[in-house]
């Protein structure tokens, strides 16, 4: 039970219609990577500021100040809002932030999980909401609780949940005591579960038995793993 609660990200809500729809819940790296494109977006910008502050004298740099500030508090909930709760960065990484019920983000949970972001960076780097992160099922950093809101993975009609797509078995390059071997074949029976981007994610999580292979690479290897524990020779 325990292995597939760590793995199991998917998110099922009845909607007042009586319709169910499933939310696939998005991991800490997947989102560290969408963090990290957007602030490479707002470091692009300021500089832009910067440059253009430095031409106007003592009035350009107090609209430099003011547009770091916008850049840093405005930048992810106009976008959440205007985007249908995608920024650049989650655009780029097929994410988008929703209320827990499925509903699309608006102004007052948008402004509520972004303004909370400073708690979720103490004490260095997010690490309050890393460990957030970890600590519930669902992967939500403190914002994400205060606002009722989660970041899931976009469902587009031709994306396909991860293909039965390794053939043969390896055995693992070390020996694994019995949770880890449940964790392993918990993680082949959901194969079929989990979007790509999310099975590639937790093969990142075992590079002490992939290594230090491509994403895509890593998870096959894992099924391989799996299917050898199952007995398949």
């Amino acid at each position: 039970m325990a292995a597939a609660l760590a793995i199991d990200t998917l998110r099922r809500v009845a909607t007042p219609e009586g319709c169910e729809i499933a939310l696939r819940i998005a991991g800490p790296v997947t989102r560290a990577r969408a963090w990290l494109f957007d602030a490479l977006i707002r470091v692009v910008l300021w500089w832009v500021f910067a440059m253009i502050a430095a031409f106007t004298g003592k009035v350009g740099a107090g609209l430099f100040m003011l547009s770091l500030f916008l850049l840093e508090w405005f930048y992810p909930v106009l976008f959440e809002v205007y985007m249908r709760g995608q920024t650049p960065g989650k655009k780029a990484c097929g994410l988008v932030v929703l209320h827990d019920d499925g509903r699309p983000v608006g102004w007052g949970g948008s402004f509520i999980r972004n303004t909370l972001r400073f708690v979720d960076f103490l004490p260095l780097l997010y690490a309050t909401g890393f460990i957030a992160t970890l600590c519930n099922a669902e992967g939500k950093r403190l914002g994400d609780l205060a606002a009722g809101t989660v970041v899931a993975h976009v469902e587009t009609p031709e994306q396909k949940s991860t293909a039965d797509d390794a053939t043969g078995s390896e055995a693992p390059p070390f020996p694994l005591n019995v949770e880890e071997q449940q964790a392993l074949i918990e993680y082949r029976n959901r194969a079929g579960t989990l979007t790509e981007e999310r099975a590639e994610e937790l093969a990142e999580l075992a590079t002490p038995l992939t290594g230090r292979v491509a994403p895509r690479h890593g998870r096959q290897r894992l099924l391989r793993m799996a299917n050898f524990l199952l007995g398949q020779r």
